[in-house]
């Protein structure tokens, strides 16, 4: 290679490339959209090899901002599709991943990249049938505030989802990933377990980040199970009965769940029909329980 060799221009952002990016579009991160930009292209590269990412899978993200992660995700051969609720962040991203991984775009009519300029919680099935193809892996640093009901938004929306990796808050990812019996166990953890299998994949130094968070970050892996676990009337109440149980968590089941279930004698019958003690409380209860409670209901309703 000559000495005036132009150099090879970077294929991820590190924290110059943020901040001038950040710069010259006029943009500070925000606490109101939970924006915290990753900075190190060291911890990008580990997030999308935890979460398995091959060449060809198609990835959805959510709040890219500058488009850290996403450019990590394209390195990787992925297609991506990005939601981003910011419009000066959204019109940037194709540029940015077109200036450093200009092979995403070889392909015209097939270009590996394209943005969804929507709130993540108001994507609905019809930004999703636009695409083409449905997503299959979710990579994402979700934004802290609302993290878990995107993350629920997202797994109902989307079944076609058989894996992710997001970046959440330390406290919401222990509490998403809980198993029953755990102090952290809760209704994020019942309603995320009737998806799949989750886990706490590692975690990261606040300093990844601009601005530097006053929260630690954890990474927490997703694997879909195998077979669906039940109809979709089925999951409204399976949540209705998790919510009921996890509004009074410190009553026994027999009281918390009467809102869903009815009267006492009545909770009672239905409990011990699915093998579920009336006496136990919420955070003893398993998605297994959780679901068959609400299908000796649902049956017993139609008698």
């Amino acid at each position: 290679m000559s000495d005036d060799a132009a150099p090879t221009a970077p294929a991820l952002l590190g924290p110059i490339e943020v901040r001038e990016l950040a710069e010259r579009l006029g943009v500070s991160p925000t606490k109101k959209l939970g924006q915290n930009f990753v900075i190190d292209p060291n911890t990008v590269r580990k997030i999308v090899r935890l979460a398995g990412v091959e060449p060809g899978d198609r990835v959805i993200e959510v709040g890219p901002g500058l488009g850290s992660l996403t450019l990590g995700i394209t390195e990787a051969g992925a297609d991506v599709t990005a939601v981003e609720i910011d419009h000066r962040l959204a019109a940037e991203l194709p540029s940015t991943v077109r200036a450093m991984q200009p092979g995403v775009f070889a392909d015209p009519d097939a270009p590996r990249f394209r943005v969804i300029r929507s709130d993540a919680l108001e994507l609905t099935a019809e930004h999703i049938a636009e695409l083409p193809a449905a997503p299959e892996v979710l990579v994402a640093n979700l934004p802290y505030n609302v993290s878990v009901p995107i993350l629920m938004q997202f797994l109902e929306l989307m079944p076609s989802l058989r894996a992710g990796l997001v970046m959440v808050q330390a406290e919401v990812g222990y509490r998403i990933a809980a198993g029953p019996g755990s102090k952290e166990y809760g209704a994020p953890s019942a309603k995320a377990a009737w998806y799949g299998e989750w886990g706490i994949a590692g975690t990261v130094s606040r300093r990844i980040f601009w601005p530097v968070p006053n929260v630690d970050s954890v990474l927490v892996s997703y694997v879909r199970s195998d077979e669906s676990r039940g109809s979709e009337p089925e999951r409204v109440l399976t949540f209705s009965l998790i919510n009921s149980a996890f509004a009074q968590r410190r009553k026994m089941l027999r009281q918390s769940m009467q809102p869903v279930l009815g009267p006492l004698e009545r909770a009672v019958e239905v409990l011990e029909a699915a093998g579920v003690d009336p006496m136990a409380r919420a955070e003893q209860v398993s998605i297994d329980d959780f679901h068959r409670i609400a299908r000796v209901h649902a049956a017993s309703e139609v008698r």
